[in-house]
């Protein structure tokens, strides 16, 4: 039975519920403490306050750093793997990536405190390397991450476009960089959005290895958490533009490819 075009909007009303009050009502929330004083008056003083401050810029610059190690990491790791789960002569590659996304039911407290322990057995002090740790920590919560767009861009590789590389005398390595590199950049725009915006933001992992030290996430939580909420809303509001800037890019290149692609 198909659904007249009225049915059809009274479906979308409990969606535009849930956006208005937990997406669009926070944001509005955000960006009003964001561009206001203490006083409700419109301001600008915050963003200065942040971007003159040597703490607040300092965490920027080292929350950017463990993102982009973190990500290029799981790139490196998660590019060939994804290759092998969709190209290799498997049966059963479907059991194999399950074995990479199990780990994700396991409840991300448990998985890092036990890795945290394995560390730890493994060098004897888990403070002698706090930054190396922190960036293994986050490398296998988002390895996943990184592998299931990979995974599903390279599954849709055309194979006769290797052979055809492979009949005009072109090596591994050139049809690595000009074919398979090229066509997959969908999936590597996607994994990287993935991996490399949360990474800047998820402090639970250096709280649990570092214990002592600050990323965007952990310095807005401790803003709001001391009743700051137009310092704590400026940050936030920082990083959605950053987010939205990012996502943007990221989604034009996308764009052009598939576009190139098809």
């Amino acid at each position: 039975m198909k659904l007249t075009f009225l049915e059809k909007k009274h479906l979308v009303i409990p969606y535009a519920v849930f956006l208005l009050l937990f997406v669009i009502l926070p944001l509005v929330v955000v960006l009003y403490y964001g561009f206001t004083d203490g006083n409700g008056n419109l301001s600008f003083e915050n963003f200065i306050v942040f971007f003159s401050g040597t703490k607040t810029m300092g965490t920027l610059v080292y929350s950017l750093v463990i993102a982009v190690i973190t990500t290029v990491v799981c790139l490196l790791i998660a590019y060939p793997v994804a290759y092998i789960l969709a190209k290799g002569a498997y049966c059963r590659k479907h059991s194999f990536l399950m074995i990479f996304v199990l780990p994700m039911w396991i409840n991300f407290t448990l998985r890092i405190t036990a890795l945290k322990e394995i560390l730890s057995v493994l060098e004897g002090n888990l403070a002698y390397y706090p930054f190396v740790n922190t960036i293994i920590c986050m490398v296998y919560d988002f390895l996943p991450f990184m592998i299931m767009p990979l995974y599903n861009s390279l599954s849709k590789l055309d194979s006769s476009l290797l052979e055809a590389s492979a009949d005009l005398g072109a090596t591994s390595a050139k049809t690595l960089w000009h074919v398979i590199l090229p066509l997959s950049v969908p999936g590597i725009v996607s994994g990287v959005t993935m991996v490399f915006l949360p990474a800047m933001t998820n402090y639970v992992v250096l709280d649990m290895v570092y214990n002592s030290t600050y990323i965007m996430g952990s310095l807005i939580g401790s803003y709001f958490s001391a009743y700051d909420w137009n310092n704590g809303s400026v940050i936030s509001a920082i990083l959605l533009m950053l987010i939205g800037f990012f996502t943007m890019f990221t989604g034009r290149v996308a764009g052009e490819k598939e576009v190139a692609r098809s």
